[in-house]
């Protein structure tokens, strides 16, 4: 099936590692250019290099540094990566998770600090973005939250919580930004083998005295398929998401979760 990603242009943000290294590997194989985004330049570097390399040098790969809780950092990473790519057609926004805690061990900072992250962050990303957007034939925005803004997941209480914003805000922006015919989605990923689901096993297993080998099998009993998925089967849902094959996909909360999420819509 043709995608129709070949010379298309997209920015990827927290791409240097996970979910969204995975997902701006598979664009560029898809002949997509792509400009990626995070805060360790020599891990963006070295993600950029494995990009490239995957996709034979075909397409541009455009490394472009910054923290996106930074409030100004958002819209010169947009303006950079749409400099260097010449305008923008697909729009990822991927930011890194609040920590993990109980309600009653998490300071108000943290509180302030997981809203900067993980619904500023977007929000500014899309606001950056959009003047470019409306340039596009294909315009596409996806936000990366969690499955846990359906089903809440035990200590993580700031995840739970202000993921839903984010997966709310681009139900929101789809309906007002449709006759537009930019399109906006989220997608829910479940437990994926990522650094931070490791990072999440082993706070697990310190709070419960275990090993993460425990807490990997205790939360896989969770998961209707028994197992993690690989980075890469979440990348073939996110590249579908904000490809033109897509083109009648907006407003969508999309579970990509093995079947861990037990409701039914």
């Amino acid at each position: 099936m043709d995608l129709g990603l070949q010379g298309k242009r997209a920015l990827v943000t927290g791409a240097s590692r996970g979910l969204g290294f995975a997902t701006a590997k598979l664009l560029a194989q898809e002949g997509c250019s792509v400009a990626i985004n995070s805060r360790n330049y020599g891990a963006l570097e070295d993600a950029a290099s494995a990009i490239r390399e995957a996709c034979n040098n075909r397409v541009a790969v455009i490394p472009v540094s910054g923290d996106l809780a930074d409030p100004s950092t958002p819209k010169d990473v947009v303006n950079k990566a749409a400099a260097a790519l010449k305008g923008l057609d697909i729009l990822i926004t991927n930011t890194g998770g609040p920590p993990a805690g109980a309600f009653a061990d998490i300071t108000e900072e943290q509180w302030v600090d997981a809203v900067h992250l993980a619904l500023l962050a977007h929000v500014r990303l899309v606001r950056a973005a959009l003047p470019f957007l409306e340039q596009s034939l294909t315009p596409s925005v996806l936000a990366v939250t969690s499955y846990s803004v359906k089903q809440p997941i035990p200590n993580l209480v700031l995840s739970n919580s202000i993921r839903s914003a984010t997966a709310n805000l681009m139900k929101s922006l789809a309906l007002e930004l449709g006759p537009q015919n930019i399109r906006f989605n989220a997608i829910l990923p479940g437990w994926t083998k990522t650094e931070r689901v490791l990072e999440l096993m082993k706070s697990r297993a310190d709070a419960n005295q275990t090993s993460e080998n425990d807490e990997i099998k205790k939360q896989n009993r969770e998961i209707a398929l028994g197992r993690m998925a690989e980075p890469e089967e979440f990348a073939h849902a996110a590249v579908f998401l904000v490809s033109p094959a897509a083109s009648y996909i907006t407003g969508a909360m999309l579970n990509v979760d093995g079947g861990a999420y037990k409701g039914t819509w």
